[in-house]
């Protein structure tokens, strides 16, 4: 198959991000002898500063890894929850039927940074300094400006200049967008960050004992203060068309840290494939699998009609699922065991046929109710939206991705591997806190304001998030690590990656760069929440002859660019061999390693 790029081989270690920056900063780590943990942190916080349109310091962060030596991977929840003021009557009271997809209102508890230090802390090796160093210089002394940022901050320009003042006091130099490829930087976000260790460095003690130090900084120092001051004293406009103050609060903050979880896993063939919890959409890549496993994808074409019409009619079942039962399982019982079993699966799967389903048809488990929260709005007024910088605008009715999150995998020499989303806080979700030089995150859009669905808002509950990183055994060995930005089709594309790899035999670059898709038949996670039944999105690089094949069965087919679907990264082990392979969709991704 032809491919953009070769599949990289190594056995010192791979990194592979969204951004080339981020990949940079991740193999500079292990060169200087940091494992895969070391090299995460560090690419996470440089990715926050070169990608401000798609994650941010404000927002979240999953991830999913093994540690060399120990007999499971573990799952590290990075997302926050919605704060304690934030009820069903509140929005009552203000007269919303949705959560806001911009502002202040759908702010949770920021997450990323906790999740980054406990995950330094427990299995890295590195400082505080040494892993924050290359962001801070990114902030301090500039980067170049891709062409995505430039068009994210034009989409919200005017937002910025009549409303979001301290936003555009950062991003509207001279009252435009920084044009692509000019240098920029936040030395705001420098001075912050460069606080932060200086204050608990000089605390002494431990490398263990500095970066909680830090942590307490954050969630219960002078960045929660300026945070709880700024949602109190600033009223700011949002999609409603309306201006609110916020709920989140510094006792918000306090309250929480980041967690560890078991995964959640579904033994497919060799593989058994490792997601989050029902907190996050993860299962729904699990439940594809079951629904899918025995149906012969081996056989069938890749680009052919057989194959796209089977994995969306799998995909309409899992994320119906989702709809019905997932949810943050501290406050919700989700019936996980069931809907990744056999039997259950063996049923759902009898119910694809030769036709596109029309319906958002969610299983039958005893003594569970289904509901399912549905806006009243549909995905017009989508577009309309992105002048206010609501939700995660990951896909335009084109199928052309604009922008939404970042993704990396690392594998080192010792067999540590990680894979993580990080999300949230993009520039266009919030204003700009001015003494800090970022903003919060819109996470809490994905709430539904329906007390009778598992994704209801109550108080201190996890929203259910779309971020979603992957891992995977082979033969009950840790062998690969895989995601991709993208919202809703997080778990479409990366089972599209997966699935090639391990039915049509495809490299990690074959698998990345084989013509994708995704359907849009469930409701959005993001404002304003709308759902297009029988919807496929396909990449132009499909043949004619199957466009017109699933239209005839019922699909509604859109046909985008050539490269349009996702963007992919992954990386694997086998015995001593690395390898890695990156996403060419958007002209950013990169892989490294040797």
């Amino acid at each position: 198959m032809f491919t953009t790029r070769p599949e990289l081989l190594g056995t010192f270690g791979v990194v592979t991000t969204t951004h080339w920056l981020g990949t940079a900063t991740g193999m500079a780590i292990l060169e200087k002898g940091g494992n895969a943990f070391d090299a995460a942190v560090a690419t996470g916080f440089a990715l926050q500063v070169v990608e401000p349109h798609l994650n941010g310091p404000g927002g979240d962060m999953p991830a999913i890894f093994h540690v060399a030596g120990e007999d499971s991977p573990r799952v590290l929840c990075g997302q926050g929850p919605i704060p304690a003021a934030a009820t069903m009557g509140k929005f009552g009271e203000l007269g919303l039927d949705l959560i806001p997809g911009s502002g202040l209102l759908c702010a949770v508890v920021p997450g990323a940074f906790d999740a980054w230090l406990k995950l330094l802390r427990d299995h890295g090796t590195m400082s505080l300094a040494e892993v924050m160093g290359p962001a801070i210089a990114f902030a301090r002394d500039g980067y170049p400006v891709v062409p995505r940022i430039t068009a994210t901050i034009d989409t919200v320009r005017e937002l910025f200049a009549n409303e979001w003042k301290t936003s555009a006091a950062l991003y509207l130099p001279g009252g435009k967008p920084p044009a692509p490829g000019t240098i920029f930087s936040n030395p705001v976000m420098a001075e912050t960050y460069a606080r932060v260790i200086a204050e608990a460095e000089a605390g002494g003690g431990s490398r263990e004992a500095r970066i909680d130090r830090a942590r307490r900084i954050w969630s219960q120092g002078w960045i929660a203060e300026r945070i709880d001051n700024f949602m109190r004293t600033e009223e700011v406009m949002d999609v409603t068309g309306r201006r609110h103050s916020g709920l989140l609060t510094g006792e918000d903050m306090a309250a929480w840290s980041a967690s560890y979880d078991a995964p959640a896993t579904y033994d497919y063939g060799r593989f058994t494939v490792c997601k989050p919890g029902p907190w996050s959409q993860g299962p729904a890549l699990l439940q594809q699998l079951a629904i899918l496993d025995g149906m012969g994808l081996s056989e069938m074409d890749p680009a052919g009609p057989d194959f796209v019409h089977t994995v969306v009619e799998a995909a309409k079942l899992a994320f119906a699922d989702r709809e019905a039962y997932y949810g943050d399982p501290d406050f919700v019982d989700v019936p996980m065991e069931t809907l990744l079993s056999r039997e259950y699966n063996a049923a759902r799967r009898a119910m694809i046929t030769s036709e596109a389903s029309p319906d958002l048809r969610p299983g039958a488990i005893d003594g569970y109710r289904v509901e399912i929260g549905m806006a009243t709005q549909d995905r017009s007024g989508v577009e309309a939206a992105a002048s206010m910088g609501v939700g995660e605008p990951t896909v335009a009715k084109t199928g052309v991705s604009t922008g939404d999150t970042v993704h990396l995998d690392i594998i080192d020499r010792h067999g540590n591997m990680i894979s993580c989303t990080p999300s949230g806080g993009w520039l266009q979700s919030s204003p700009i806190i001015p003494e800090l030089g970022f903003c919060l995150g819109n996470r809490g859009q994905m709430f539904w304001l329906d007390e009778k669905t598992p994704s209801a808002l109550v108080p201190n509950k996890r929203p259910r998030t779309t971020l979603s990183p992957s891992l995977a055994l082979r033969d009950g060995e840790p062998y690969m690590v895989f995601g991709t930005p993208g919202g809703d089709q997080q778990d479409q594309w990366s089972a599209l990656m997966f699935l090639h790899h391990a039915e049509h035999g495809m490299n990690l670059q074959e698998s990345i760069d084989c013509p994708a898709f995704h359907t849009e038949h469930f409701p959005s996670s993001f404002w304003p929440r709308g759902r297009t039944p029988k919807k496929v999105v396909v990449e132009g690089r499909f043949p004619e002859t199957t466009v017109a094949e699933l239209r005839r069965r019922g699909h509604e087919v859109e046909v985008g660019d050539n490269w349009s679907e996702g963007r992919l990264t992954g990386a694997a082990r086998d015995g001593r061999l690395l390898k890695a392979g990156a996403n060419p969709r958007g002209m950013q991704g990169y892989a490294a390693g040797r």
